[in-house]
């Protein structure tokens, strides 16, 4: 999908890479570019950028009615949603010891917010006969995250689901894309404020990799819709990383577990 002249929703739009995607779709010339965002401040701060082809919506993706809401109202002024960019998440340190209440969180914020905006989407899609949904993930969906059960969890979730979409819709009008970045400079990663210390970063298999600005991401996002790309990885080491972890689970295991033996603070 080329995003000139088409209606771009984006859920997390107000920081990190939904803001990015929501600049990068207003230099490319998108219709309209709604931005959704749990900060409304944030979201009308950013929709304002973009002068009379900006819109910013309050929506707290871990509520079904705030999405319905999303869509309902985007699709009355425009009359269409064209790109749906499914990208808000958190993510929640520990592994069984997090409470109940935080992975309920979690899994609504990461996996059933997708399901709720290709419920409310779908049937508008569908009768129009095209549509676009760009689902963000992590490369942890299809690797893992180290000290965080949640997110790792979550995001294979995400993975799946968005196979799933492509497959069941991909022949009737509907594209599906799935974003694995690795490390990006965000607010999750220390990048709003004061970056995280050098030393610690590079332990990490991201940090060896590089981190992104979300403004890259962005770009490359834009690049592999017009290609109506499925698995867009912004970070091509990440390929390799899941074809070894296919290819040989237990060499992949171990090594994940020295990765996570180098980052545990001495003691």
């Amino acid at each position: 999908m080329d995003v000139r002249d088409r209606v771009v929703v984006v859920t997390g739009g107000a920081s990190g890479i939904g803001r990015a995607l929501c600049r990068a779709s207003f230099r490319a010339g998108a219709e309209a570019v709604v931005v959704a965002d749990v900060d409304a401040a944030g979201a009308e701060a950013v929709a304002e950028e973009f002068g009379g082809r900006g819109r910013a919506v309050a929506t707290d993706v871990a509520q079904e009615s705030d999405i319905i809401s999303l869509v309902t109202s985007t699709e009355e002024e425009f009359g269409r949603i064209d790109l749906f960019c499914s990208n808000a998440g958190i993510i929640v340190a520990g592994g069984p010891e997090v409470p109940d209440e935080a992975w309920e969180r979690i899994w609504r914020i990461n996996v059933l917010a997708h399901v709720h905006a290709a419920r409310a989407l779908l049937p508008g899609m569908l009768a129009r006969g095209e549509g676009y949904l760009l689902n963000t993930a992590s490369a942890a969906g299809l690797l893992t995250q180290i000290g965080s059960a949640p997110y790792s969890v979550t995001k294979h979730a995400a993975v799946g689901f968005a196979e799933w979409l492509s497959v069941t819709y991909g022949d009737r009008g509907i594209g599906v894309s799935c974003l694995c970045p690795q490390g990006v400079w965000t607010n999750m990663t220390g990048g709003g404020g004061q970056r995280r210390d050098a030393s610690e970063v590079a332990r990490s298999t991201a940090g060896r990799d590089g981190f992104l600005e979300a403004e890259e991401v962005a770009d490359i996002v834009l690049e592999a819709l017009a290609e109506n790309r499925f698995l867009i990885l912004p970070h091509p080491e990440v390929a390799t990383y899941e074809q070894r972890r296919a290819g040989d689970r237990e060499r992949w295991l171990k090594g994940m577990r020295r990765v996570q033996a180098a980052l545990r603070p001495p003691s």
